[in-house]
C-alpha cells in the first residue's frame, strides 16, 4: 500500500528549545480552520499552579472553549502534554502523556492517559503541550519534525482506513529510515461513526519490527479527533537518555531511578509478573473476591473466569521485552504475535494484537458472558484498528445483552441479531457495524446514556430498569470493576472528575476485603488522599503502576501500606531531582489538589459539577433484581437483619431487595457529604471559595463562576 497524494496547507518552522529541568515552557498552538501554527510561552505562574500534563491540557482547554462549547464545535480542542519528568528512560513508567478536549459522551472535560513515546517526543522537540483546535477540509496529516524543527499542516490523500495500517504507512513516509525516530496519534473509522473513539499512540518496537499501540480511551476524544478530519499526529525525535530533560540534579535522578528499576527488576517476578503477564493476573483475583464484573455487571465471579486469566495469556503473549517506553523495567504492554482473525478485513490474515489488558479482558470477556481468549483478542484487536475504546464497548455490548435477555429490546431493534451474553460471533458483529456506522451497531455506538432514551422512547422500554442497569454516570461506561459491595468504590467511580473510571480511586480492597475504612470520615479521607495522588501522575507524565503494583517486602509493615510510601517518598526525591523544586508527599497531594479542583471547576462551567451528576445506577450500589440478591443472600440478608437492624422474617426477595435499596442510596448521599467536607466543597459539590484562595486558582473567572452558582 502506497500514500496517495498530499498537499502542504501550512509550515511553520521554529527554533527549538531544549528542555530545562524537564520543561520548555513552551506550547504549540495550532487552528486547523484557518489554518494556523503558532509557539506561545507558558506564563510561570501558569507553571507554578498546573505543574505540567493534566494541569497544562486543562488550562489550554479552558481558554479555548466557553460554557457553550459542544464537542464537535470547531473551537474544541484536543490538548496533549507529558510533564516535567515525562521522557526520562532511567525511571520507570515515565513515558506517559494526557489528552483532554470536551468529550461526545459526557458533554465536560475528559481526560485519558496514555503510553507510547508520542509525549516525550513532542516535549524534546520544543513543546511542553500541544492545543489542536478548528476544523480540517479534508483529511490531514499533522507532522512535528524536532530534528528538522519544522511543523506541517499537510492535506493527504489514499491514506489507510484503519489505525493499524495508517500508523505504519506514515512511519515508513516520515522516519527517513529511521523508524524509533516516530510516534503516530492515529483514530480509525470506529471513532468517525461513534462517540467512544480512542486515539492510538504509536511506539516502534525494534526487536520486531513493528509500529505498537497503546490508547487514550476514554471519553471519546478519537471522535473529536476523527471529527475534525485529523487522520494523524506525527512526532519526529531522536536519541533519548536520561540527560534529555535536563533535570536539576542528574545523579540524584539516576540514584533514585536505579532504586526503583532495580526493586521492580527483583520483585516484580515473585509479585504479580507484570513483565510477564502484564495486568491479566488481575482476573483470577477479582473473580476470588467477586469483583470480576459478568454479565452486564450482575455478578462478580464465574466458574469460567480461568479460562481468560493469568493462565491461558502467558501461553498467548509473545515473549521479550514489553515496555511502552524505553527502559521502562514494568514492561507490561504485551501482546499476541500471529493471531488469525475470523471475521472482518483481517479474517485468515497473521496480526499482531497489542494486548488484551484487564480492563478488556473483563469488559468484552466476561461482562458480556464470553470465556473465550481469541473472541477477546479478535475484539481487542478490531476495536484498535477501528479507534474504539474497549471499556465502553464492553460496556455498553453488556448492557445491550441484558436488555436483549430480559426482552427489553428484541430481534425487531437488532436487525435480527440474537444478542444472548455469551453470542460472540455476533458482540463482533456489533463491533463491525459500530466502526461503519451501520445496522443496530449505530445505535449502540452511541453509548450508555443515549442508548436508555432510544431504548425507552422508541423500542417502549421500562426506562427505571433502564436507569439502574446501565451502568454509566455523567454519560461515561463504567470500567471493569464490581462495586456493589464496596461504598468507597461506589464514591470512587461516583466522584470521579470525568465519570466511573478507576484511575482516581481503586479503593476496593481497602474496604471490602481489609475493612481498613469502616467509618465515612476514613472513606472520605481516603477518597481524598487517593484521587489526589493519582492526579499526580498525570501531571507529570507518570505511570502509575510502578507505584503500587510492585511494592516493597516490607510494605506491608508500614503504617499505611496502601499508599506505599517509601514510593511516594521516591517519587518526591524525583520531582526534586528534575525540577529542582524541593517537594515532600505533602507537597505533591497540594500540586493535585490545584488541578483537580480546577477540573471540578471546568465540570461546572460546562453545565455539570454539582451533586446531582455525581449519581450513580443502582446497580453500581446493589442489587437491582431478585436473581442477584439471591445470589449473594446470605451476605445481603445478614446486613439487612445485622448492620440496618431489620426485621426479614417472612418477607420475600423483592421486599428485600427494595429495603436494601433505601438503606443503601441513604449511605451513598451520606458519603457524598462526607467527601465534599474533606475536599473542601460546598454541599451541592462546588469548591468554596476558601478552598480556591487556599489553592491558589482564585482566577477572576473562576471567582465569577463561584458567584454565578451562589458560592460567594
Amino acid at each position: 500500500m502506497h500514500l496517495g497524494s498530499s498537499r502542504t496547507v501550512a509550515s511553520f518552522s521554529y527554533e527549538r528549545r531544549d528542555a530545562h529541568k524537564g520543561y520548555t515552557d513552551r506550547f504549540l498552538d495550532m487552528d486547523l480552520s484557518r489554518p494556523s501554527i503558532s509557539v506561545k510561552t507558558v506564563p510561570l505562574q501558569i507553571k507554578k499552579i498546573f505543574v505540567g500534563g493534566r494541569g497544562y491540557d486543562l488550562w489550554l482547554l479552558w481558554n479555548a472553549v466557553d460554557a457553550g462549547t459542544q464537542w464537535d464545535d470547531p473551537q474544541n480542542a484536543i490538548c496533549i502534554a507529558s510533564g516535567p519528568m515525562g521522557g526520562t528512560p532511567a525511571y520507570p513508567g515515565s513515558g506517559k502523556s494526557i489528552v483532554t478536549a470536551i468529550s461526545p459522551l459526557t458533554g465536560s472535560v475528559i481526560d485519558s492517559n496514555v503510553g507510547g513515546y508520542f509525549g516525550p517526543y513532542l516535549k524534546f522537540s520544543g513543546f511542553d503541550a500541544l492545543r489542536i483546535s478548528g476544523k480540517c477540509a479534508s483529511d490531514t496529516i499533522v507532522f512535528i519534525d524536532g530534528i528538522s524543527r519544522k511543523v506541517d499542516i499537510i492535506e493527504m490523500s489514499g491514506l489507510p482506513d484503519d489505525a493499524y495500517a495508517l500508523s505504519s504507512e506514515l512511519t515508513d513516509h516520515f522516519c527517513q529510515g529511521k523508524p524509533m525516530d516516530i510516534s503516530v496519534v492515529s483514530a480509525g473509522p470506529g471513532a468517525a461513526n461513534t462517540r467512544m473513539g480512542c486515539l492510538n499512540f504509536s511506539w516502534y518496537d525494534s526487536a520486531r519490527g513493528r509500529v505498537r499501540y497503546k490508547q487514550a480511551g476514554r471519553g471519546g476524544i478519537g471522535t473529536v479527533f476523527a471529527d475534525k478530519r485529523i487522520r494523524a499526529v506525527v512526532a519526529r525525535w531522536e536519541k533519548v537518555s536520561v540527560k534529555s530533560n535536563n533535570p536539576a540534579d542528574l545523579d540524584a535522578v539516576k540514584n533514585v531511578a536505579r532504586c526503583h528499576a532495580q526493586e521492580i527488576v527483583a520483585l516484580d517476578p515473585k509479585q504479580n509478573e507484570m513483565a510477564r503477564i502484564g495486568t491479566t493476573h488481575l482476573v483470577p483475583i477479582m473473580n476470588d473476591f467477586d469483583l470480576l464484573p459478568t454479565k452486564n455487571f450482575q455478578f462478580g465471579s464465574h466458574p469460567a473466569a480461568f479460562l481468560i486469566g493469568r493462565e491461558a495469556f502467558e501461553k498467548l503473549f509473545d515473549p521479550g521485552f514489553d515496555g511502552c517506553w524505553k527502559g521502562c523495567t514494568v514492561a507490561c504492554a504485551h501482546g499476541v504475535k500471529d493471531f488469525v482473525p475470523f471475521t472482518g478485513a483481517y479474517r485468515g490474515q497473521r496480526v499482531f494484537v497489542d494486548g488484551p489488558e484487564y480492563e478488556t479482558i473483563a469488559g468484552c470477556g466476561s461482562n458480556l458472558g464470553i470465556f473465550d481468549p481469541y473472541t477477546i483478542l479478535e475484539m481487542n484487536f478490531y476495536c484498535d484498528a477501528y479507534g474504539l475504546d474497549t471499556i465502553s464497548v464492553g460496556t455498553a455490548l453488556a448492557f445491550v445483552m441484558e436488555c436483549f435477555e430480559r426482552g427489553l429490546i428484541t430481534t425487531d431493534h437488532t436487525g435480527g441479531l440474537d444478542l444472548s451474553f455469551g453470542n460472540r460471533l455476533n458482540a463482533l458483529e456489533l463491533v463491525h457495524q459500530m466502526a461503519s456506522g451501520s445496522g443496530f451497531g449505530a445505535i449502540v455506538g452511541q453509548g450508555v446514556r443515549r442508548m436508555k432514551g432510544i431504548f425507552a422512547k422508541t423500542f417502549g422500554a421500562d426506562a427505571s430498569l433502564l436507569n439502574d442497569i446501565g451502568m454509566e454516570s455523567k454519560g461515561l461506561e463504567f470500567s471493569e470493576y464490581m462495586t456493589k459491595e464496596s461504598l468507597a468504590q461506589q464514591g470512587g467511580y461516583g466522584l470521579a472528575l470525568k465519570g466511573p473510571q478507576h484511575d482516581e480511586a481503586w479503593l476496593i480492597f481497602l474496604d471490602m476485603v481489609h475493612n481498613f475504612m469502616p467509618t465515612f470520615e476514613q472513606k472520605a479521607e481516603a477518597l481524598h488522599w487517593f484521587p489526589m495522588f493519582r492526579t499526580w501522575f498525570g501531571l507529570c507524565g507518570l505511570c502509575k503502576l510502578p507505584w503500587n503494583d510492585i511494592v516493597p517486602e516490607d510494605n506491608k509493615d508500614t503504617p499505611e501500606p496502601a499508599k506505599v510510601m517509601k514510593h511516594v517518598q521516591w517519587y518526591a526525591d524525583y520531582y526534586t531531582a528534575v525540577t529542582g523544586n524541593p517537594a515532600s508527599p505533602e507537597t505533591l497531594i497540594t500540586m493535585s489538589e490545584r488541578v483537580y479542583n480546577f477540573q471540578r471547576l471546568f465540570n461546572l462551567k460546562m453545565g455539570f459539577g454539582t451533586r446531582e451528576h455525581d449519581s450513580l445506577p443502582y446497580r453500581a450500589m446493589g442489587p437491582v433484581t431478585v436473581e442477584e440478591y439471591e445470589s449473594r443472600q446470605q451476605r445481603y440478608d445478614d446486613q439487612l437483619t445485622g448492620t440496618h437492624q431489620v426485621d426479614i422474617i417472612g418477607k420475600d426477595t423483592a421486599w428485600k431487595v427494595a429495603v436494601l435499596r433505601e438503606k443503601r442510596e441513604a449511605q451513598y448521599e451520606l458519603l457524598k457529604d462526607a467527601v465534599y467536607k474533606r475536599r473542601g466543597w460546598t454541599s451541592d459539590g462546588i469548591p468554596t471559595v476558601a478552598t480556591v484562595k487556599r489553592l491558589g486558582i482564585d482566577f477572576p473567572d473562576v471567582m465569577t463562576l463561584l458567584a454565578a452558582h451562589g458560592v460567594k
